[in-house]
């Protein structure tokens, strides 16, 4: 299970347990699952998608961000659309 944080300059999106996250990192799209070695990568315009711990999924339109990950909690600050 991973933590995900997901932050925009307004307000906090989304906090909570979930199983995976896509995200669209400048060099493509790449999956986050748990135990994903540490990372900081760039985000391009795109969605984030996530599955949470009840097994529903989410997404979230973006311009761009970053993302970090290390140990198996994963943050990420988001530009909205």
């Amino acid at each position: 299970m991973l933590q995900l944080k997901i932050v925009s300059p307004e307000r906090i999106e989304f906090e909570g347990d979930v199983k995976r996250v896509v995200v669209p990192g400048t060099a493509g799209m790449f999956e986050i699952l748990s135990n994903h070695a540490p990372i900081i990568s760039t985000l391009d315009k795109g969605v984030v998608e996530y599955t949470k711990a009840d097994g529903t999924n989410a997404s979230i339109d973006i311009t761009g961000g970053f993302v970090e990950v290390q140990k198996n909690t994963v943050s990420v600050c988001i530009e909205l659309k």
